[in-house]
């Protein structure tokens, strides 16, 4: 006697309906067991920086939460690029994570010859963490440059100014071409490997001024080392009111910020990517935890994995429209 073909059709859709459920099981199971060993958390820029400073105050007080082991490693070079592409060829186990960022996210791919990653393919946006203005300094003993006005100025005459980045290939970097191009100056680009020793030859009057985010500049700043001459965003910030704009100098229209965030590599299971969503978010609405961040001018992130990711891919192209317009390249 032979099937009726309706017959083998409904057996075989059993099959696969419970090879899926099977499936689904493993995944579930899987996400379940996840962590049962350390959880690396790679950092793009070493100790002393704004980076630095969030991935530490939100990963502690969320290893404390959670129960988890979290390790976080330090792996500065290249504005953060060779963190990001470590973490991109990563296992897809949700047993790496990376702090990326505006630096490296958005502009390592078009501005690297070889960043070795795709922002968007080779990455799961898990959850943007926090968001901080851009600080342009100089040593607060620089009187010929106390504000954007100033700045511009000096810039434009004898052999103009020297500005020191996190790395080339940074937002800073990018930034200070967009400057020169805007304004006529004289600028000469000093690439640090991030925000440290960038400030600490400002500091000592090696470097003219530095533009760095808010989170790495303002203990300097409230120490009396450093003196804000501007802030990139379109509005002056609450935490430092009395700085202008750069736009207040002619600059329309800017408004330039560092977000960062948490990724795992393409691949990683939604239940993984979904729980640490979940405990992040958590964590970014702990009172301590945003008054630390509010204090240092940085505003708390928080959301779902899928409005990050479409917020990333509409970052990248504009950062990439904005690459393109200002001819900038990484050395």
């Amino acid at each position: 006697m032979t099937d009726h073909p309706y017959g083998a059709r409904r057996r075989i859709l059993r099959a696969t309906a419970a090879g899926a459920a099977f499936a689904a099981g493993v995944s579930g199971a899987r996400a379940q067991a996840w962590p049962s060993r350390p959880i690396r958390l790679l950092i793009p820029f070493p100790p002393g920086g704004g980076t630095d400073f969030v991935s530490r105050t939100v990963g502690t007080r969320l290893a404390e939460a959670t129960g988890w082991q979290l390790v976080l490693e330090n792996r500065p070079g290249a504005a953060g690029n060779i963190a990001i592409a470590n973490a991109a060829n990563a296992p897809a186990d949700g047993y790496t994570i990376v702090m990326g960022q505006s630096d490296n996210m958005m502009l390592g791919p078009w501005m690297l010859a070889n960043a070795g990653y795709d922002t968007v393919k080779s990455f799961a946006p898990i959850v943007q963490v926090s968001v901080a203005p851009l600080v342009i300094a100089a040593s607060a003993a620089n009187t010929r440059i106390t504000g954007p006005a100033e700045m511009i100025a000096a810039g434009r005459a004898g052999n103009g100014i020297t500005w020191a980045t996190a790395g080339s290939g940074s937002v800073g970097h990018l930034f200070g071409e967009i400057l020169r191009s805007a304004t006529g100056m004289k600028l000469t680009q000093v690439h640090y490997k991030g925000a440290a020793p960038a400030i600490t030859d400002v500091i000592g009057g090696q470097v003219d001024v530095t533009i760095l985010s808010s989170g790495s500049v303002l203990p300097q700043i409230r120490g009396g080392k450093l003196r804000a001459v501007a802030v990139t965003t379109g509005r002056r910030s609450p935490v430092m009111p009395e700085v202008p704009t750069i736009a207040e100098a002619g600059l329309k229209d800017v408004d330039v910020s560092i977000w960062l965030g948490l990724f795992a590599p393409a691949g990683t299971p939604g239940e993984i990517v979904a729980r640490i969503n979940a405990e992040v978010n958590k964590v970014l609405q702990l009172p301590d935890i945003r008054e630390k961040l509010s204090g240092a001018a940085i505003a708390p992130g928080g959301g779902t994995s899928d409005a990050f990711a479409a917020f990333v891919r509409e970052d990248y192209a504009r950062w990439g429209k904005a690459v393109k317009d200002s001819g900038a390249k990484a050395e």
